[in-house]
């Protein structure tokens, strides 16, 4: 490799992609492409990146396949920060097998950090997990391992684990600073504000309050039977009952937790459940059958009993009934909370996050266009779709996820 590339590698690798273009940018080689590709990424020129790259990789020649291997894993980082979730993870998958073939075991670690990373956005931590566990825990670069940290602290995040979070965000600090890499400091202090933002309300007894993620953490390990309106799922300290695919027994739930100790008129659970303003007798009949779907599956957590003007809930092992629920609460909150992270994403991209249907998603995002909520580039498949964060609250840490069950 020539002095130029070898110069235009470490000016990319320090951050610094104008420098590296300055050296590169009239070179047509396989080399210079890579590099040229990876430059514009760091600049945001994700179209143009993405193109370099893939005629670097046609570039190289079929006994080079380091040199092509790493062009995919650059291909499959352009397409994460354009959030193209549906880019074949099984290519990278076997980037990375040939990289750690031929000893690349920095370019095998990023790889990996695709991967998982691709995992957190769409929710499959499980999985997330067991990748992050088989690395090899051999030191990286500190770029690297400030964003393997970042990748820890975002799994624990997500598994609402506040204090695992932020030793892992303070390993990335200590990591990114050693790296001396603006872009990755701002990352690490963007994780600092995400666990120093309101990340759901406490509604209980009548009242409300913020809470942050360790506030989060500490209900999960409480006694009391929380009626979780960010993941949909009932739960006390021995079991959960998932009722995501029930929309209105979980209302129902909801409504009596929210009236806890007391009871829930049938007025307002018709109201809530079923969005009737003026109930008739079916109305009243079906909110019959459904409190007794509910009383069904909330049989293990609490008990579902008639009172004179409506029904009550009574936990069964639980002192006390709350409702945990997201910090503002409207309708599409799910697609604001990903789009809130200030990047832009195709609505396929936001259908596999959301384990929604495309279409769905679709109507979803007009509707929040219409309202002037989020706004849309592009066309076609070139399509993207983004807001602005929205200021002093953390939507992402409460998207719907796997629970841990132990």
């Amino acid at each position: 490799m020539d002095s130029l590339i070898t110069a235009a590698a470490r000016a990319l690798a320090a951050g610094d992609p104008l420098g590296a273009l300055n050296r590169i940018a009239l070179r047509d080689d396989a080399p210079a492409l890579a590099l040229r590709g990876i430059a514009m990424a760091q600049l945001g020129d994700l179209d143009r990146a993405k193109a370099l790259v893939r005629r670097a990789a046609r570039a190289f020649g079929p006994h080079e396949a380091v040199s092509r291997a790493r062009c995919v894993v650059a291909e499959a980082e352009i397409a994460l920060v354009s959030r193209d979730l549906g880019w074949p993870a099984k290519t990278l998958d076997a980037a990375r097998a040939t990289l750690e073939r031929h000893g690349d075991r920095v370019n095998a670690a990023q790889a990996r950090s695709l991967a998982i990373r691709r995992l957190l956005l769409i929710g499959q931590l499980d999985e997330a997990d067991r990748l992050l566990a088989e690395a090899d825990p051999a030191p990286l670069p500190p770029a690297l391992e400030a964003v393997r940290e970042l990748v820890r602290a975002g799994i624990a995040m997500r598994r609402l684990k506040a204090g695992a979070a932020r030793v892992a965000v303070a390993r990335a600090g200590r990591a990114a600073e050693r790296a001396g890499i603006p872009a990755l400091t701002a990352e690490v202090e963007s994780a600092l504000r995400v666990l120093d933002t309101p990340a759901a309300r406490l509604i209980a007894r009548g009242g409300e309050r913020q809470m942050w993620l360790d506030d989060v953490e500490a209900l999960q390990a409480s006694k009391a039977l929380v009626v979780d309106a960010c993941r949909n799922v009932v739960r006390d300290p021995r079991a959960t009952v998932a009722l995501a695919r029930r929309p209105v027994l979980f209302a129902l739930a909801r409504t009596l937790a929210e009236a806890w100790p007391g009871d829930a008129s049938r007025a307002t659970l018709l109201t809530q459940a079923f969005g009737a303003r003026v109930a008739d007798e079916s109305h009243r009949a079906r909110l019959r059958v459904e409190i007794g779907r509910l009383r069904a599956m909330l049989r293990p957590l609490a008990e579902v009993s008639a009172t004179e003007r409506g029904f009550a809930l009574t936990p069964r092992r639980a002192r006390d009934v709350v409702v945990l629920a997201r910090p503002m609460e409207e309708k599409h909150a799910d697609v604001l909370a990903l789009l809130a992270d200030g990047e832009a994403w195709s609505s396929s991209a936001l259908a596999l996050a959301l384990g929604a249907s495309q279409r769905n998603v679709q109507r979803a995002l007009e509707s929040l266009a219409a309202a002037g909520k989020v706004q849309a580039f592009g066309h076609a498949r070139a399509r993207r779709w983004m807001t602005p964060p929205v200021p002093g609250f953390t939507t992402t840490l409460l998207l719907p996820t796997a629970l841990p069950t132990g």
